[in-house]
């Protein structure tokens, strides 16, 4: 926020974990948490208590009640649409959680209402946000690594299924299991680092081989199994994403897995290639040459950090564009909705049994 500009008036909907962050972030960055909804009534009272705000159970009510520059919306993926699509209606900013949507009629929907509006919409995507990835991208935009051909993309947890019973396991409020809650994440940046090309078929398998098994190991507790939970979504998969070019990712994605947990990304390029983590400060290089004798170089990147990343970092670039009225080319409701188009070609892909076609338009 520039020192010219007036703190940004902010409503939160989805008043949990995420929506909580929210609203500290903007706190810290000077600008004020105006009110925030949701549908139950501890979290409301909750909210109001930290930051003296007022709340409302219906986010309409809100947006008609309050004097708003911008909201954030962390509510359930089921829920985004019909809390986004109003507020962008009344012009005003938007910043939604990952994904855009549960589903792809309903992304392409907000999508459709944030190119009427006034006020834009951002998504999420706060990975981009990292040491990492701002240094991989420099290097890219200065032509380091030649064309990129192909990124492996992981997000690996050995045991990590979200609390069996909650909206995360249930197909109805989410929309899907790990691949739309973590593996947004992975194709997000496997397409970010890459340039975002237009991606044109998947070729996916989804498999359930954890999430209902009732001698589930999980040391650090994340799964409660609960009577009657609903676990009717994914818990892994594995993914080829086609892009234009003959430009590939593999994506692999799992909640739980026989596998040592791994985060890690690889890019090849035609000049050169590289490793890094996702959401992480190390980057690591890949290039050969023929001084003295032919070679091949690995070498680790040493950089400074950013000051602000992740949730941070991400919260930072919507305020700072709301106050200034200026939308990010960063974390875009079009790239949402390419990764939600990504993501519906994978279960689209794996129910059938083949690979799909990506209308990437």
């Amino acid at each position: 926020m520039s020192v010219d500009s007036a703190p940004v008036r902010l409503g939160i909907v989805g008043l949990g974990f995420m929506g909580s962050t929210h609203a500290t972030n903007a706190e810290e960055f000077g600008h004020d948490v105006v009110a925030g909804a949701d549908v139950a009534q501890r979290p409301r009272e909750d909210f109001a208590e930290a930051f003296g705000a007022t709340t409302y159970e219906d986010p309409e009510a809100m947006y008609d009640g309050e004097d708003l520059d911008a909201v954030a919306v962390s509510t359930p993926n089921a829920f985004h649409e019909e809390a986004v699509v109003p507020a962008l209606e009344r012009d005003l900013n938007v910043l939604c959680e990952k994904p855009l949507a549960d589903g792809l009629e309903s992304a392409e929907r907000i999508a459709a209402a944030a190119r009427d509006s006034d006020g834009f919409c951002a998504v999420n995507f706060h990975n981009r946000i990292s040491t990492g990835a701002e240094v991989f991208t420099g290097y890219r935009e200065a032509g380091r690594f030649g064309e990129i051909t192909h990124v492996q993309a992981n997000y690996v947890r050995s045991r990590g299924i979200p609390g069996v019973g909650s909206w995360f396991t249930n197909e109805d409020l989410s929309g899907g299991g790990a691949v739309i809650d973590i593996g947004v994440h992975a194709i997000d940046l496997a397409l970010y680092l890459m340039g975002f090309p237009r991606v044109e078929e998947v070729l996916a398998v989804t498999r359930d081989n954890f999430g209902t098994d009732p001698d589930y190991v999980d040391p650090e507790d994340w799964y409660d199994a609960m009577d009657e939970a609903v676990f009717d979504v994914e818990d892994s998969a594995t993914a080829l994403i086609k892009c234009a070019g003959d430009r590939t990712v593999s994506l692999e994605v799992s909640w739980a897995a026989n596998q040592t947990e791994t985060q890690e990304f690889v890019v090849r390029g035609t000049e050169g290639g590289a490793r890094l983590d996702l959401g992480g400060e190390d980057l690591a290089m890949i290039d050969d040459g023929h001084e003295g004798v032919d070679h091949l170089v690995e070498s680790e990147v040493t950089t400074g950090s950013l000051e602000h990343t992740g949730w941070e970092g991400s919260d930072k670039l919507f305020l700072d564009a709301v106050a200034e009225e200026d939308a990010p080319d960063l974390n875009t409701v079009e790239q949402g909705l390419t990764v939600q188009r990504v993501i519906d070609g994978i279960y689209r892909s794996a129910a059938e049994g083949t690979a799909v076609s990506v209308n990437d338009e």
